[in-house]
């Protein structure tokens, strides 16, 4: 080997090493950060993924940036970026792929208090898109002039329409209302919110995509339509038949980890090359599988507790670090930013109350209601960062939504706690 050869091959060497180096000083900041940020959160009542997103805004420029900017660029800004992206995107759609499998379908055919349901979930849905569109639609030329009208107020829209079913499921059990009438109206809601959201989230994507044109459109469309169709009827057979094979004295083999993760990336790849982001195709191998509850236990118990602590964190920092609160600087983009919020919680708490009381629930029934259905947490902060990969909202417009989802899930505790002995609930013991 020649001497330029070796001494190309020495700085590559060093530059991947160094590369490794910032990568892994990176994963420790976040992982600890996210650890802290999830213990205090629970010290103080709230969920711990609630700590963990605030801890990924303060790791950003928004704070983290701004006191220590040297160590801050040292820490975040030395290396490249790609390894915390790629890590970001596959910790997402492993996620996804939890969120499918903890989905209860049971909640869509519950027949006990069917109406209050169907009202709830439409009027949750209804309200806040309609009121996101109207909003996107006259906002993006001051808050996103670069993108397309349309295409950002159908985000915004989205992104006002979601509910957060896993961390609401989560603040439920705390509150011991899995059981509940009202729990079971508010979860079934949620679920109804959750599996529209995701197909408008979809469709929203392919439509943007194709540049409104209806062709492309339509022809984006058809593709996921046979993707669906052979996931379901072809792909979900074949893991059913292997789970099967793979049992074991009710165990699973670890081959079938093996299986199932290369499936949730062939998933991943597939809708991506479909012209829609990976992380559906995480979400469908999870919805495929759902029922399959040993191979859901294995999951939790081998991979799960590690998507958790280990990716999640991740993904909530990299959206940390696309947030820029110090970029309001100016009354009138705080006063967007007020209204951005105000407008996603009238869409959704008022539309999630007026549809309860229309069904004859009392005024207190009515407001717990509203309360839990405008929890969003981790699901805005998906729709956003697939809408800000897309460009179709801005960075101001990004950071105006990431406040709006974490505004949304502090309030759902302490409004629970203020509201629930109102209906003759006991409160849970901190």
């Amino acid at each position: 080997m020649s001497t330029e050869h070796q001494l190309a091959a020495a700085v590559s060497v060093h530059k991947a090493e160094a590369t490794l180096f910032f990568a892994l000083l990176q994963l420790t900041v976040i992982i600890l950060a996210g650890r802290l940020g999830g213990a205090v959160a629970r010290r103080v009542g709230q969920s711990s993924a609630v700590g963990e997103i605030i801890v990924g805004i303060l790791l950003g420029p928004s704070l983290f940036g701004l006191l220590a900017p040297d160590v801050f660029d040292y820490v975040f800004r030395s290396g490249p970026p790609e390894p915390m992206q790629v890590l970001s995107q596959i910790g997402l759609i492993l996620l996804m792929f939890q969120i499918g499998i903890e989905f209860d379908f049971s909640h869509l055919t519950e027949r006990d208090n069917r109406k209050a349901v169907t009202w709830v979930a439409a009027a949750g849905l209804v309200a806040p898109f309609a009121l996101g569109l109207g909003f996107g639609w006259l906002s993006a030329p001051t808050l996103s002039p670069t993108a397309d009208r349309l295409a950002s107020g159908l985000f915004i829209a989205t992104a006002f329409s979601i509910t957060a079913l896993p961390i609401l499921g989560r603040i439920m059990i705390e509150f011991e209302l899995t059981r509940r009438p009202i729990g079971v109206i508010a979860i079934s809601a949620a679920a109804i919110n959750d599996v529209i959201g995701w197909l408008l989230l979809a469709l929203v994507t392919t439509l943007t995509l194709s540049h409104f044109d209806a062709a492309d459109f339509g022809v984006k469309v058809a593709l996921v339509g046979v993707f669906m169709a052979f996931a379901w009827f072809a792909l979900r057979p074949l893991l059913k038949l292997a789970v099967r094979r793979t049992r074991h004295h009710g165990h699973l083999s670890p081959h079938l980890m093996g299986i199932l993760l290369a499936a949730i990336f062939l998933c991943a790849m597939t809708t991506y090359k479909l012209g829609i982001f990976a992380i559906f195709g995480g979400f469908v191998m999870g919805v495929l599988v759902h029922d399959e509850h040993d191979l859901v236990a294995a999951w939790k118990e081998r991979i799960g507790h590690f998507v958790t602590v280990f990716f999640l964190p991740i993904f909530f920092t990299y959206t940390g670090l696309r947030t820029n609160i110090g970029g309001l600087d100016s009354a009138a983009l705080w006063g967007w930013c007020i209204l951005t919020t105000l407008l996603a919680t009238v869409g959704k708490f008022g539309g999630s109350y007026l549809a309860a009381r229309a069904c004859g629930l009392g005024h207190v029934e009515a407001n717990v209601l509203g309360i839990m259905m405008n929890t969003r947490a981790l699901m805005e902060l998906i729709v956003i960062n697939v809408g800000y990969d897309l460009g179709v909202i801005s960075q101001d417009m990004f950071t105006m939504l990431v406040l709006m989802a974490i505004v949304s899930t502090v309030v759902t505790t302490p409004g629970l706690r203020r509201w629930l002995p109102r209906m003759g609930l006991a409160l849970p013991q901190r």
